[in-house]
């Protein structure tokens, strides 16, 4: 869970200094079904023909969750900073999924663990401003940018929960390899995007060339850092899982704000260490 929040703070960051649209979205899948196409077909091959009815809803329902959410993280990066709808989708997702895991999946929740979740999400919230979230900002547009930024963080979270708890169902209840259903619902969202990519196939190249090295980027390293956690919620309840990804909120912090000179530095310690109290008692509960 450490490499996968420091794989996903890293792409994240990349993501916004791209500042692409859907059509970025659509450049990422199309370069990650051919990067990593040889491990995807090689196990495709063995495994999906025995797939049936179950196995193909669920990839088409991550696939649209997947592409809903990615493609509003994208207008958030465009509307916002980075340290407020980042910090915010991380720490919403985690709340709703354990809440979905533990009313669909049959998970539980200990005290202990409930003081985890909240501890993460408090921990996120002082790394996205602390009480300035709720403070009259400076100026209008400010103002603007700020609810831009929350409305943003807060709708990325909900797609986050529910794609988390679509493809922990996949991984735990139907046991399809991690690795396929972040390959095989990739295909699918490649797809689902391509109508998005021909509507404008002028614009669309003039953004390949400009944005294609973001796209790699975040191609190659986006699925290392979602296959690690779907292994790691094959080995742990989800309603563990998902909240401790949110480490990567103590790299975003200070890998992030520090290159894109966003955040208050003693609010992003704060919540580091909110954060980590907070995985140390989900580990525990």
């Amino acid at each position: 869970m450490l490499l996968a929040g420091l794989i996903h703070a890293g792409w994240n960051i990349l993501a916004k200094k791209t500042g692409g649209d859907a059509r970025f979205a659509f450049f990422t899948s199309a370069w990650q079904m051919a990067v990593w196409a040889p491990l995807g077909l090689w196990l495709a091959w063995r495994a999906v023909p025995a797939w049936g009815a179950a196995e193909w809803a669920v990839i088409g329902a991550s696939a649209l969750l997947h592409v809903v959410y990615f493609v509003t993280l994208l207008r958030g990066y465009r509307a916002a900073d980075l340290t407020v709808v980042y910090p915010l989708a991380r720490g919403t997702g985690p709340l709703l999924s354990s809440i979905g895991a533990v009313l669909l999946l049959g998970e539980t929740v200990t005290p202990r663990g409930v003081l985890g979740v909240l501890g993460v999400v408090l921990g996120v919230v002082l790394i996205a401003g602390g009480a300035r979230l709720w403070r009259p900002a400076a100026s209008l547009a400010a103002r603007q940018q700020l609810h831009r930024g929350l409305y943003y963080g807060l709708v990325t979270g909900v797609w986050i929960a529910g794609y988390t708890v679509v493809d922990g169902y996949a991984v735990k209840v139907l046991a399809i390899s991690p690795i396929l259903v972040d390959y095989m619902g990739n295909a699918a969202r490649v797809l689902l995007l391509a109508p998005v990519a021909l509507r404008d196939r002028a614009e669309t190249a003039r953004l390949w060339r400009a944005q294609w090295r973001g796209a790699l980027g975040v191609a190659v390293f986006s699925p290392i850092a979602y296959v690690l956690v779907l292994y790691a919620v094959q080995q742990a309840p989800l309603s563990h899982v998902a909240p401790a990804r949110e480490v990567s909120m103590l790299f975003a912090a200070l890998i992030g704000g520090r290159l894109l000179g966003e955040g208050d530095r003693v609010a992003r310690v704060a919540g580091a260490l909110l954060i980590g109290m907070g995985v140390v008692l989900l580990a525990l509960g």
